[in-house]
Formats: structure tokens, sequence, C-alpha cells
């Protein structure tokens, strides 16, 4: 999901009792990440309605966190390989789990930018961080484990937007809330990073980010393209359930759990998928079923097809990474770090800056309209699995180290 750079070497080597233990850490890691994204996701309708904003100034906002993790990303590598992902997860994890506590505190708009400035730059670091670690820990352990990694961002996900639909109920207040989850997530990684391995730093990125061209620019397109579509689910789906179709707060915030439960599930089964199933079908399957969900969702104005159709989005968009990252390391006279690099830069680029753009278009038609982009990028996937992908093989027999990172 973000800029991968090449893993650094584990000093001293880890027992397997180490190992283990750092692999756990580091799940708890992506956990979190997905549940601040989630928290931060399920007060979007919050947000707007504190600031007394439309969707263009709100789209306008979350660009501000694009912004921010562009120009973190630029120096992403740089940074790791001076203090190590342990470091970086730290400090950052830290400060996007205050960002997110923060949303509601200024009562001024360029606060809210400022707020979602900080919260793109260290939320794009804290994923570059542990996902270098999580390359790392795939390579010393000799099998496939980046797919669960992810998977357990998803679980986050659903359990912040559970909890985020739950507490209403109960009488909490959204600043409650706000800062009740960012003191749990900043627990959870200081006990985490605690855990993690210690990796020897390799003195920063030295050649610089370029874009990517020929087959890996058509890869990181669509990589862009699906993390778009994913992004609008963590942004924009609260948002349409409760303006939409008029749901309460709690069954609003349902429709951001069943995307992210269905994609938790999908990529919990995503490395025995892609041992048994070709690249080039299962793109073509995964763009098809996450374009008919989202069809579903705003085609049928109930709120049962709206939840149905989400968790088919997650369910389809939940193998599209590891595909097209796997296919990325394999690029003929490109070292694999590299590929990954420069796709999943283009992909967080698109997660990062597609939601405003939906909002923009929501704003001069409707929400229904911006999130019919989704349907479009979807088919586009599948449309172009065969040319991005027709030289890839399922990875069962050559999946392995930073080429299977997911």
């Amino acid at each position: 999901m973000s800029a991968t750079p090449t893993p650094t070497d584990a000093f001293p080597a880890p027992t397997p009792r180490r190992l283990l233990a750092a692999a756990w850490a580091l799940r708890i890691q992506f956990f979190v990440s997905g549940a601040l994204f989630a928290t931060w996701g399920v007060h979007v309708p919050t947000v707007k309605a504190h600031y007394g904003i439309g969707e263009q100034a709100l789209a306008l906002a979350m660009l501000a966190s694009g912004v921010g993790a562009l120009l973190a990303l630029t120096q992403a590598g740089r940074v790791i390989g001076r203090f190590g992902p342990r470091g970086v997860a730290g400090l950052t994890g830290l400060l996007c789990a205050s960002g997110v506590s923060l949303l509601l505190t200024p009562s001024v708009y360029g606060g809210l930018v400022g707020i979602l400035l900080l919260f793109g730059a260290t939320a794009s670091l804290f994923d570059v961080a542990i996902n270098a670690e999580a390359t790392e820990i795939e390579h010393l352990a000799g099998r496939p484990l980046m797919s669960g990694f992810h998977a357990m961002f998803s679980l986050g996900g659903m359990v912040g937007a559970g909890v985020g639909s739950l507490l209403p109920l109960l009488g909490w207040t959204p600043g409650t809330h706000l800062a009740t989850a960012c003191g749990v997530a900043v627990l959870l990684i200081l006990g985490a990073c605690a855990a993690m391995l210690k990796m020897r730093a390799a003195g920063g990125e030295k050649q610089p980010m370029s874009l990517p061209r020929g087959v890996l620019a058509l890869i990181g397109t669509l990589a862009a393209l699906g993390l778009i579509a994913e992004g609008a689910m963590y942004d924009w789906s609260v948002l349409f359930m409760k303006q939409e179709r008029g749901s309460s707060a709690s069954v609003s915030a349902l429709g951001y759990a069943s995307f992210s439960l269905a994609m938790a599930l999908g990529r919990f089964a995503g490395d025995w998928v892609r041992a048994r199933v070709a690249p080039v079908p299962l793109m073509v399957a995964s763009g098809l079923m996450a374009a008919s969900g989202m069809a579903l969702a705003l085609l049928v104005p109930v709120e049962q097809a709206g939840l149905l159709g989400f968790a088919l989005v997650g369910l389809g968009l939940s193998n599209v990474v590891p595909v097209l990252f796997s296919a990325a390391a394999k690029v003929p006279g490109v070292s694999a770090a590299h590929g990954i690099a420069a796709v999943s830069s283009l992909g967080y680029l698109g997660m990062m800056a597609g939601p405003p753009l939906i909002g923009m278009v929501a704003e001069h038609s409707s929400l229904t309209a911006g999130l019919a982009c989704v349907v479009v990028f979807a088919v586009f996937m599948a449309l172009s699995a065969g040319r991005a992908l027709g030289g890839a093989r399922a990875p069962g027999s050559t999946e392995g180290g930073v080429g299977a990172t997911s």
C-alpha cells in the first residue's frame, strides 16, 4: 500500500521466537493504522457538520492530506534509511494518532486543513516504515506473510468503524471517541515498537525517486485506480449512507465496516488464492466484482443494498495490491525493490488524492455521481489486466522476499 524501501539487514539474526514476536508486533501496527483511518472515515460527516462546510471544501481539506503524504513520500527512503523502521514508526504513529484526536479541536477551517496535512504526512511515513519492516520479516521467515499483514489493516478498519458505530448508541460524544481512540492507539504503537526488529540503517535512499515508464507505469496506474476506490470507501462510504440513504449514524458506520470486513477476509485468504489463480483472471474477476458491488450500492436505494455493495467492493479490491505489487517486482530490467517502490508510490498517491477528486464531483453533481467513478475505475482495471499482467505467473512457485510484497 505504500512505497517500500529496500529491506535492510536485521541485527543480530533473530531467533524464531524473536521473529514471531516481531511479526505479531507488526500485525498490531497494521491494525492500528487501519483503525486510525477508520476513525477518521467514520467522523467525516461529523467534521463536515462541525466546520459547516460543503463537499468541495471538505474535498480540498482531504487534498491537504494527499499533499502531506506526497511530500513525506519524497523523503521516506532517506528518513527510514537513517533512523530505521522502528524509530520512524514510533514517532510518526504517535503524531498520526494525535492528528486524529485533534480533528474537532479547531473552530476554523484552516485548522482542519493543517491537521489533515499532518495526518497525511505522518500516516504515509508510518505506512512506509511498517511495510519496510514487513518486507524484512517476510524475507527472514522465508514464506509469504505480507497479505496477512495487510489483512490486519483491513481488520483494524472494520473494528474502528464498528466501534464508531456502537459508541453513539452508548451516548459517547465524537470528541470523547476521538480522544479515547488516540489514547488506545498510542499505547498499542508504543508496545508494538518495543517488539519490532532493530534494523541497520542503510544510509538513506541514494537513487532519486523517478516516475515509472512503460508497463511499470500501467501497473502503477492500475494500483492508483484501485487505491482511489479503496480511499473512496474510507472517506465517503459513511457520508453516502447518511446523506444519500438517510441512514442513522450507527448504520452509516456499518457501511465502512462491511467494506473493511470483506477486504480483511479477502486478504487473509490472499496468499492461498494467489498461489492457485493466475494474475490476469484474478485481476479481471477482482475488477468486475468491485464494479458490480459499487453499482449495486449506487443504483438500489435501500440500506441493505448499500451494505452488501460495499462488502463486494471490499472483496473485489482485496487482492488488487498483492497482484500488482508482485507483477511490479518481476518487470524485466527493473529491480524488485525499485518496481515495488515506484508502483506503490503511485498507488498511495491515488489513495490520498482520489477521495478529494470524488468530493469535487459530488459538490458539482452528487455524491452518487462522484462514487460512480469507482465503477469506471474498476472496469478499467479489469479491461487492462491482460496488457499489464500478461507475462506474469501465479506466484505459488516464485514468491519470496521482496517479490512477495502485497
